[in-house]
């Protein structure tokens, strides 16, 4: 299944010129079958090909010449626990990672919000990189949402596939910055919770042709 492997690739690249990622940092996911193909642990995104993929069991065993990211749990539980999920993104994206380090959950002070499932984008507990503690603050974070942030790290999205998983990072990247600068100005007015309900509402056939 190069096919698969090589649109993984195709993501992973897109990151760096989306402004999501420097470097190898962040990592990124699909599912297969019964387990997924995870991007490996510090290879650069644009030497990588097909084979250099592993290919992860929910076990957490791999088959491969490469070793997988170091941030493989929080993508084989995101797996595991919701079926729907069908790609996961990490990055370590400038405005995501600063709010991340305020450790804020970002509240609704534009609509957009609701496109990640709730009325709030929350922020993660602190926990090592790589971590199962980092995977459970993770998990916790993300119930009922498609993204969270990771306390002092990055963010976190779960798509249905690769290309819903970059939207989804590209969409909380641009947000976490819209916030940034609206708190330079002073404190944001947020929705209401009425209001954020009812945007939620509509957000269940949003973008469904």
């Amino acid at each position: 299944m190069a096919d698969v492997r090589d649109a993984l690739i195709a993501t992973a690249r897109a990151l760096q010129p989306a402004g999501l990622n420097k470097g190898t940092s962040g990592n990124v996911s699909v599912r297969h079958g019964n387990g997924f193909y995870i991007t490996p642990t510090g290879m650069p995104y644009d030497r990588l090909v097909a084979d250099d993929i592993p290919l992860m069991a929910l076990d957490g065993s791999h088959v491969g010449a490469r070793k997988p990211s170091s941030e493989w749990r929080f993508h084989r539980d995101l797996y595991a626990a919701r079926p729907e999920v069908g790609a996961v993104l990490h990055a370590h994206s400038p405005f995501a990672v600063s709010l991340a380090c305020l450790r804020r959950d970002i509240p609704p002070f534009h609509y957009m919000i609701a496109r990640f499932g709730g009325d709030t984008v929350r922020c993660a507990d602190y926990a090592l990189f790589g971590s199962q503690a980092l995977s459970d603050a993770a998990l916790l974070a993300m119930r009922d949402r498609k993204a969270c942030l990771l306390a002092n790290h990055g963010l976190l999205v779960a798509g249905r596939d690769l290309d819903e998983a970059l939207a989804l990072a590209i969409e909380l990247e641009e947000l976490c910055e819209q916030y940034w600068r609206a708190c330079q100005l002073g404190a944001p007015v947020l929705l209401s919770d009425d209001e954020m309900t009812e945007v939620i509402a509509k957000f269940a056939g949003y973008g469904q042709q």
